[in-house]
């Protein structure tokens, strides 16, 4: 399962630690008054295949120094800064959303609520807060913070970012467009640009919307996690619109500058699938699950073995897949979208999809990604006025997304 509107949320927050400006070193001495609670969540291990060389060693060095940093001296916010963010890279890297995003929220909550208040560092505790909480799909709670932090800061890029993605998850696409201009002209960077890109794509102009990703490919550094996933989504762009020859390509450019990078598998494995080679889909689908325990792969994996017939290994595979999704709900993530995506893509149940869908409609009623759900749970259904009701509603933006035009076809 690919969710396609995550794509710009996961890049946007997962910031390397050079990219946080620190205006002062943190010299403060522990705040009596501060509720000190000196319990650091777990790095947990990774898997050898994503270790890559000394980059593991590096995450296991940084959190061991982190950790002795805050357990000495609880108002040392800018160690529960970096660990909060060490925490989202391990997420995405990973996998363990259920562990990391509570783990730096838990981090973040101990900025702001802390008693003692030193330089930038409440800003951007708001800031890393406001990045985990879309990634939960939380999307007003996000913009709620976001405007906390801009109350602080207003001339820094990232709460700009922030700003940008909240406006598009709750389908304010004028003002995410207002915060996006802000946000460049600040700092044109990686980030920034895919961001760029996502609001073009949202608006219908494709090509601009690649050219603006391509730049964010550039702007990366060879090998980094940020830089594959930049070119993961410009090779999704090129999938999504025809052209999955030089998605494959980007695919594999991928893996050889960052070995087992385990969503460039997954998404070669899809494009096996869309070949009907199946036989190299699940291959490269289960290579995908060997490195990471990515929900996506898993309902890849089902699509496979539903369209092979292989009804008693979809249906264990689909356990797995609901139970998944119950620890991420357990731990904070709203997943309406991927329950009805599952329920109509793959389970072929449109009454169900549409409970889901309707949850995440009444949440964010403008967004299109949901409107254009909605229309392909009541097309499902036969029923093509609400079809076209909610893909008219999806093509507000003039997006040119390819599911649009058979929802909006008269029967």
């Amino acid at each position: 399962m690919k969710n396609r509107n995550l794509t710009l949320i996961l890049i946007s927050f997962f910031y390397s630690f050079s990219t946080l400006l620190f205006t002062s070193c943190n010299n403060s001495k522990p705040n009596k008054t501060d509720n000190i609670n000196n319990d650091i969540p777990a790095l947990l291990d990774r898997n050898e295949k994503i270790r890559y060389g000394k980059e593991w060693d590096d995450v296991s060095n940084n959190y061991q120094t982190l950790k002795l940093a805050i357990q000495k001296n609880e108002a040392d916010h800018e160690a529960k800064i970096k660990m909060a963010n060490l925490f989202i890279r391990e997420a995405r890297v990973t996998g363990e959303h259920g562990h990391y995003y509570p783990a730096a929220l838990t981090m973040t909550d101990r900025i702001i609520n802390s008693t003692t208040k030193v330089n930038n560092m409440e800003f951007l505790a708001l800031v890393t807060k406001a990045g985990v909480q879309l990634s939960l799909h939380e999307f007003k709670a996000a913009l709620e913070t976001g405007q906390k932090a801009i109350q602080l800061n207003n001339k820094n890029a990232q709460i700009y970012g922030v700003l940008t993605d909240c406006y598009v998850e709750l389908g304010q696409y004028d003002k995410a467009v207002e915060m996006a201009d802000i946000m460049i002209s600040i700092k044109p960077d990686l980030r920034s640009y895919a961001r760029i890109s996502y609001l073009r794509e949202i608006h219908g102009q494709i090509p601009e919307a690649i050219e603006a990703m391509k730049m964010a490919v550039e702007a990366g550094v060879p090998g980094y996690e940020d830089t594959a996933w930049a070119m993961l989504t410009l090779g999704e762009l090129y999938e999504r619109y025809g052209e999955p020859a030089k998605a494959k390509l980007l695919y594999e450019e991928i893996l050889a500058e960052r070995p087992d990078y385990p969503f460039a598998v997954g998404a070669l494995g899809a494009i096996h699938l869309k070949n009907k080679d199946i036989k190299k889909a699940e291959e490269t689908t289960l290579k995908a699950i060997d490195i990471i325990p990515e929900v996506g792969f898993y309902t890849q994996l089902a699509e496979i073995y539903k369209i092979q017939g292989r009804t008693e290994e979809m249906t264990k595979i689909m356990e797995e897949v609901f139970v998944m999704l119950k620890d991420d709900e357990e731990s904070g993530h709203n997943m309406n979208l991927e329950y009805a995506h599952i329920y109509l893509d793959l389970l072929e149940k449109p009454e169900q999809a549409l409970t889901y869908a309707q949850k995440e409609f009444d949440k964010r009623p403008e967004n299109i990604d949901v409107n254009r759900m909605l229309a392909r749970i009541y097309k499902a259904k036969s029923d093509q006025t609400m079809a076209q009701k909610y893909a008219m509603a999806a093509s507000v933006t003039n997006s040119k997304h390819p599911e649009l035009d058979p929802l909006l076809a008269k029967i």
